[in-house]
């Protein structure tokens, strides 16, 4: 599209500085008031790139903003070019609706709905800067967000799941009912065994997107780690070499991807702050339980276990109960490593609830994400009794929902109560 238009003035700057220091639910209104002199539009829609990727925010046409899921809006950004802007249509309630869809450098997303022409490059750019910075305060917010958005994924996936598990039931058994050979209608019991199945392929594929969603390649994180530290040694006589991790990998859940990209970017800011630094090496492995990170530099070897300037990191690590430690040998440099859990936490600090040793086992494994059914096999009982257990936690606890209930044990099991040796988080032993 052409770049003929109005230029950046003051004014746009300005305008610019109020949307990157402005709250963060008045993103939207506030970029597409900047966005709108450069590319008219009447919607404008953000997918955020951060630890809690399902964020989703919007302005203008109700129809538009609402009628486009999250879902959609990860499968559009996974099919842009970090650093690009493009012209395309969405399909919303049955209409086709021209869109100009920018992804900024670091894997946010930005949709304007049925855009005038204009300058589309001036737009990306100031996307550029705003998602940049969007990056920048939820680096440096307080580690907790990362423990609520372990807990809001595993609450996700175990909600989706059991919706899942329900209709696959259901239509199961009207698949079993209208293959029975009482029924007389073979053309509509045809028709209706086709049709069942494929609700039941599309639930799965729900699923499967909905996982797909919540998580990240680890080789397409490792890929935007390697974008996020260009800029941080553009400027520098500075050699960082990236040791990639392997392709078959297991997947990264989405806040565990960005809190390890936030603990290695503050990681090398640490280290390359001394000047004698003249090489990083950062290497990403997965051993199918864990994430792990492994950083060495060439300098003089000074950086403590105790470092003031990695308690940012080490505070991120623990919030994602994981454990960082530091290796430093005088004169020939500094190593840090990294081992982050992929799967979220369990749960600690329960006493005073009042819950007896089988609810204990059971708020343990809820916190941890599974499904009432995965509880009862481990512990060998019915899913009628796990969910009697679940209610009377809920009730102990003062919750109505299972996330409610994680949320409540990962803010009493607070990341700075973590026990010297890094244990974790994990709940007492209780007998059966």
């Amino acid at each position: 599209m052409t770049d003929g238009g109005p230029a950046c003035t003051e004014d746009t700057l300005r305008d610019l500085v109020e949307v990157v220091s402005g709250p963060e639910t008045a993103l939207a209104e506030r970029l597409s008031r900047v966005v709108a002199p450069f590319v008219a539009h009447d919607a404008l829609l953000i997918l955020a790139a951060d630890a809690a990727g399902v964020r989703r925010s919007g302005t203008g046409d109700r129809a538009f903003v609402e009628g486009v899921s999250p879902l959609e809006l990860d499968e559009l950004r996974r099919g842009i070019p970090a650093g690009t802007a493009r012209r395309g249509e969405l399909g919303v309630a049955g209409e086709r609706v021209p869109t100009l869809q920018a992804l900024s450098r670091n894997g946010a997303l930005v949709v304007v709905a049925r855009p005038g022409p204009g300058q589309d490059s001036v737009v990306l750019q100031m996307w550029n800067l705003v998602a940049l910075r969007v990056q920048q305060r939820a680096d440096q917010a307080l580690p907790d967000y990362l423990q609520h958005a372990r807990v809001s994924s595993g609450a996700r996936m175990e909600a989706l799941g059991e919706l899942t598990d329900e209709y696959s039931t259901t239509l199961e058994s009207v698949l079993a009912a209208l293959r029975s050979a009482t029924l007389d209608d073979r053309a509509a019991r045809q028709t209706a065994v086709r049709l069942a199945a494929e609700g039941m392929v599309h639930l799965r594929t729900a699923g499967d997107r909905a996982r797909a969603f919540t998580e990240e390649p680890v080789t397409t994180a490792f890929e935007r780690l390697r974008d996020d530290l260009r800029p941080l040694v553009r400027y520098r006589d500075l050699d960082v070499q990236f040791v990639e991790p392997p392709v078959d990998g297991r997947p990264l859940p989405s806040e565990v991807a960005h809190g390890a990209r936030a603990v290695v970017r503050g990681c090398i800011l640490a280290l390359i702050d001394r000047p004698d630094v003249t090489r990083v090496r950062v290497q990403w492995d997965c051993d199918g339980t864990n994430l792990l990170v492994d950083l060495r530099d060439d300098g003089p070897g000074d950086v403590s276990d105790a470092s003031s300037v990695l308690q940012p990191a080490r505070q991120r690590v623990h919030a994602l109960n994981g454990r960082l430690a530091v290796s430093a040998t005088p004169g020939w440099g500094t190593e840090i490593s990294v081992v982050i859990p992929l799967d979220p936490p369990h749960a600690a600090g329960t006493a005073g609830w009042d819950l007896r040793p089988r609810e204990t086992q059971v708020l343990s494994r809820l916190v941890a994400g599974e499904r009432n059914r995965e509880i009862a096999q481990a512990l060998g009982i019915s899913e009628n009794t796990v969910k009697f257990h679940v209610a009377r936690i809920f009730r102990s606890l003062g919750v109505d929902t299972r996330a409610q209930a994680a949320a409540a044990v990962l803010e009493r099991a607070h990341y700075l109560a973590r026990p010297a040796d890094g244990a974790g988080f994990g709940l007492p032993r209780a007998e059966a």
